[in-house]
């Protein structure tokens, strides 16, 4: 919050004004967008990393499945501890977004459509605003 007080242009605005302002993201947003890894999916995936080394996701199987064809199989946690691994937690975000985000052909042009994709969240500018779950598109929970 201090660091974007420094700008002068738009120090008299509120928090949210100048991250609208400035174009800049909250550290919320920048945090849930580093913790989910996606970007490490999508390398797995792809093949960037040694299969030796990587775990490997499971695809869905199913061809009646909603959503896009790299949909991979959730399985329930019984514990907390298994339901905190990068495997489990990653799954649903995965899974909710879009064939046009998923089906790109490098890892950067997967960050460009993912920004563009998460570009209309309420979580980018408001800081008060939360992930609350992740259904079918990942929805925000505003609690203002």
């Amino acid at each position: 919050m201090i660091a974007t007080k420094l700008v002068l242009t738009v120090k008299h605005l509120t928090y949210k004004g100048r991250l609208l302002q400035l174009k800049l993201p909250t550290l919320k947003y920048r945090r849930s967008r580093s913790r989910l890894k996606l970007i490490e999916v999508v390398k797995i995936l792809t093949g960037k990393y040694d299969t030796n080394v990587t775990f490997s996701f499971e695809k869905h199987q199913d061809c009646r499945t909603r959503g896009h064809n790299l949909k991979l199989v959730n399985y329930r946690c019984h514990y907390d501890l298994r339901k905190y691994f990068f495997c489990t937690r990653i799954l649903n975000t995965w899974n909710s977004l879009p064939e046009s985000v998923i089906s790109a052909s490098t890892t950067d042009s997967f960050k460009n459509k993912l920004d563009m994709f998460w570009s209309n969240q309420d979580l980018l500018y408001n800081y008060k605003a939360e992930l609350t779950g992740i259904g079918n598109r990942s929805f925000i929970n505003n609690l203002d």
